[in-house]
């Protein structure tokens, strides 16, 4: 007797049970996400970030019951196409290709890529300096100054000689004091242990004079400008610059298909930030494009890229949006609207001042 009691009552109590575990789960979001700093950071305090605090709050405005999801930025993407996860609150780059697979929320950051490199050491930048010297200009350079002096100083020798020579000798040896009369010409120094006296030699050395001006002025810019032309190839100033080098962004993400539409020829994808920027530091690439405020923050966070750099360089303008898979739309309106209110109060301003960061 107690048995048929006992059966129904377990059944029932299953059947509440399963319900109710039925209707926590039907009413969660998984939200997917990866690390992605100062967006979102995890270390010892758990998740916090720009993004966290911005979902967090929409949440407790809702209503809305979530868990979390870590997975690397490829498998994000994935799960969100194949809606095997609710949304993605990772800064997601709001693409056309990306809006046929996914539901984009407003954007609350508008940003852009940039390029990080690896610092020259002090022993780089010298090693460039020296060769500026041996470059073709500088050596041109050197061979008409030798010339032009040559030929004042034995000009002058062939009008001394006879004349003059306690200065300028009567032999061979009289060109060496030809070329050292020239040279100290040349360079204003006046030491006086030479000089012309006849009337010929004294109008080359007043041709020589104004002309050595002249000369020594074209020739200090020109060295000056082969110098700051050699060094300026070791220091790109654009985005072209780096098109016959070997580069590197995160796999699937918005900077990789840049580069490949503007023709980049040797690209390396890599599955996350980090991954790519270990492959800089040890020199497997030279340069790691991405998005400016994330390859920032991780550079000046991290103590061990303090060797690497982030170039004043600026591309492709970049939208920020929290992503749904299909399917979500009721919420997601809901969503865009709270994240249209927070991002035009004073603490999102607050906020990004505290990342150091500022909207486009």
């Amino acid at each position: 007797m107690y048995a048929k009691i006992l059966l129904p009552l377990m059944a029932i109590s299953f059947w509440l049970t399963s319900k109710s575990t039925a209707q926590i789960s039907t009413d969660t979001l998984l939200i997917g996400y990866t690390q992605a700093p100062p967006f979102i950071v995890e270390d010892d305090r758990g998740l916090h970030g720009i993004s966290i605090w911005l979902w967090e709050k929409v949440a407790e405005d809702l209503g809305i019951h979530y868990a979390y999801r870590r997975m690397n930025f490829k498998n994000l993407l994935d799960s969100l196409n194949t809606g095997s996860i609710d949304l993605s609150i990772n800064p997601l780059t709001v693409t056309s290709e990306r809006n046929r697979t996914m539901d984009f929320t407003h954007s609350f950051f508008v940003s852009n890529s940039t390029v990080a490199i690896q610092k020259s050491s002090s022993i780089q930048r010298l090693g460039s300096f020296v060769r500026s010297f041996f470059s073709v200009i500088f050596l041109r350079g050197i061979l008409l100054l030798l010339l032009i002096i040559g030929f004042f100083g034995v000009l002058a020798w062939l009008l001394e000689r006879k004349n003059n020579p306690e200065h300028f000798r009567n032999s061979w040896k009289g060109v060496w004091d030809g070329l050292w009369w020239s040279a100290v010409t040349m360079t204003t120094v006046g030491y006086g242990d030479k000089a012309p006296k006849s009337s010929g030699g004294k109008i080359v050395a007043l041709i020589w004079m104004f002309a050595a001006i002249m000369f020594i002025s074209g020739f200090t810019a020109s060295i000056a400008s082969s110098l700051t032309v050699n060094q300026m190839k070791w220091a790109p100033k654009e985005l072209n610059d780096f098109k016959a080098q070997s580069v590197g962004s995160v796999r699937s993400s918005s900077a990789v298909g840049f580069l490949r539409d503007h023709f980049f020829k040797d690209i390396h994808s890599f599955n996350d930030l980090h991954i790519g920027l270990e492959a800089l530091k040890n020199g497997k690439i030279k340069a790691f494009l991405y998005d400016e405020p994330i390859l920032k923050y991780r550079i000046a966070e991290k103590g061990e890229f303090s060797d690497l750099e982030v170039l004043p360089i600026k591309f492709d303008v970049q939208f920020y949006a929290f992503a749904f898979a299909h399917g979500r739309e009721q919420i997601r309106r809901k969503v865009s609207q709270k994240i249209l209110q927070y991002i035009e109060g004073n603490d999102w301003k607050h906020l990004l001042a505290e990342y150091d960061l500022s909207q486009l």
